[in-house]
């Protein structure tokens, strides 16, 4: 269950606008095995702080946000994922992140069908509120979700319709090129230097030989 964090509940359409309600105590996402600290000192991130960690990450998606709720710095909460004995933490670490993302799609999908309610602004007035609907965004949902129907190039290969018509475009572009006076007179030009240097190259051979012949 997700809740708005914005005052004016129509605006709460991005992201960071919902946040979900942390896991129960007895939610299996908590129940890993935390990093142990052979001599914990006062500012260690003790098991406790581990999972209040966790649950938060998991309730909004945020590490930042989640180190902030326990007040330890990103570097510490990084240093202790790599740790020896941390492979419990760092699966956990990364669940709450899926949770995360999960929470996102949602908040999109929501947006994707409902629309955003925007004002409609006039000389610097305030004339009302439309409800605008995010073409694109509909468009991504549908294109992920149902692939088959609303994937755009799917099965799109030699013998359909658009591969042949984007073939033929681009076989007249190459073609065009080829017979432009423009390049007919540079690949001339390329033609007689080469030929020109091959001329030299078997003079210079020449003599070469018959100064060898004169010796």
């Amino acid at each position: 269950m997700t809740k708005n964090l914005r005052k004016t509940p129509r605006q709460a359409t991005s992201a960071v606008a919902w946040v979900d309600e942390p896991p129960a105590p007895d939610d299996p996402l908590l129940d890993f095995a935390p990093v142990p600290h052979a001599r914990p000192r006062r500012n260690s991130i003790t098991p406790d702080l581990q999972r209040k960690f966790i649950a938060h990450l998991a309730a909004t998606g945020i590490v930042t946000a989640a180190a902030r709720h326990i007040g330890k710095s990103m570097e510490a909460l990084y240093k202790l994922r790599q740790r020896p004995g941390a492979e419990g933490f760092r699966s956990a670490w990364d669940a709450a992140i899926d949770r995360g993302v999960s929470r996102l799609e949602a908040t999109a999908l929501t947006r994707a069908i409902e629309g955003e309610e925007r004002m409609v602004v006039s000389s610097g007035k305030v004339l009302g509120t439309e409800t605008r609907h995010n073409e694109a965004l509909v468009m991504f949902f549908l294109r992920n979700r149902l692939p088959d129907r609303y994937n755009p190039t799917k099965d799109i290969g030699p013998g359909h319709p658009l591969y042949e018509r984007i073939r033929r475009e681009v076989e007249e572009e190459r073609l065009r090129i080829a017979n432009h006076p423009d390049t007919i007179r540079r690949v001339r030009e390329s033609i007689d230097r080469k030929v020109e240097g091959i001329r030299r190259q078997v003079e210079w051979e020449k003599k070469l030989a018959d100064q060898k012949d004169g010796e």
